[in-house]
């Protein structure tokens, strides 16, 4: 299966389905390791149903950074494209990228994810490989960080 990251101005707002959170606090980028898995991953998650995307990148933020107090934007709609080799058939779904100041966070984390890391930039080993980089790069566009 190959994967293909495509970024949108406009899309109808109910295709949205994840929103996905660029953070940093102190300075650094917040990047989150599943209790699951060994690899680190942007925060973020699925829409649950009638909630506003930005609902969404708030509750996530919290969730899974344990953020108390912070600022947050829209970057832009991504859309992840799944191209099955075999019937060479296409599956786009759609998010919306943040970015986010996190000024206070929580000490413990109550939920599927193990710990919180900050970094200076994007770590080697992440979960998502093909789509992560596109995101993290889209938001140090955007925002004009060097």
């Amino acid at each position: 299966m190959k994967l293909e990251v495509k970024f949108y101005d406009e899309i109808n707002d109910e295709d949205l389905r994840f929103a996905v959170i660029m953070a940093k606090y102190d300075s650094k980028w917040i990047f989150c390791k599943h209790r699951e898995r060994e690899t680190y991953e942007i925060p973020g998650g699925h829409r649950e149903e009638n909630e506003i995307i930005l609902d969404t990148a708030k509750r996530e933020l919290q969730e899974e950074t344990g953020a108390i107090e912070f600022k947050i934007e829209p970057i832009s709609i991504y859309s992840v494209i799944r191209k099955n080799s075999i019937n060479n058939k296409e599956n786009e779904s759609f998010g919306m990228l943040f970015y986010a100041e996190i000024y206070t966070i929580k000490k413990s984390l109550e939920n599927e994810i193990e710990k919180i890391e900050l970094f200076e930039k994007i770590p080697v080993n992440l979960t998502y490989p093909e789509i992560q980089p596109y995101l993290y790069n889209k938001v140090i566009e955007s925002k004009g960080i060097k």
